[in-house]
């Protein structure tokens, strides 16, 4: 890597240290010609095809102003979308693939909106999945119905006398 103070085609790495989300690495490197010290960050590629055919890498930021709109007068909070970005990140990486469609981004967000907001899902859901009626929303509202009663049913299932069962 060259030096950003001298252009040296060189550098010594210093310090290695994964950072918090541990999906990249940050180094401390020191120019051997002019003592220079600098920092880089190295993270895999992960690539965007989308409809057309463009590849562009992706970005947790574009998936949260995807989701923003949604969420708009929700109770949902920036630090909320860039935990739900991060997640739906990690699901991609998962996948053990550089390149992933942009259609597939789309449906890795709707777990974890789901979990976060239902208004909001049923409102990224109503546009990314082209909802054309009325009964596209009452299936998606009435799929949301029959998973709470069943996370209810599993609740009472797991307790005996108000204490989980061990």
């Amino acid at each position: 890597m060259h030096c950003p103070f001298c252009r040296n085609p060189d550098s010594r790495v210093i310090d290695s240290r994964t950072s918090d989300d541990g999906l990249s690495i940050r180094r401390r490197r020191q120019c051997p010609k002019c003592g220079g010290r600098f920092s880089t960050v190295e993270t895999a590629s992960l690539n965007v095809i989308k409809r057309s055919g463009v590849v562009e890498p992706f970005s947790r930021e574009k998936v949260m102003s995807g989701v923003r709109k949604a969420c708009q007068g929700r109770p949902v909070t920036d630090a909320d979308l860039a935990v739900l970005a991060q997640r739906v990140e990690e699901a991609i990486r998962q996948t053990g693939s550089s390149q992933i469609e942009a259609n597939e981004i789309g449906l890795s967000i709707l777990g974890p909106l789901r979990d976060l907001d239902e208004v909001a899902y049923l409102r990224f859901a109503s546009v990314y999945q082209a909802f054309d009626s009325l009964d596209d929303f009452d299936a998606a509202i009435a799929q949301l119905r029959a998973d709470h009663a069943h996370r209810a049913a599993a609740t009472v299932n797991d307790e005996v006398d108000g204490r989980p069962v061990a």
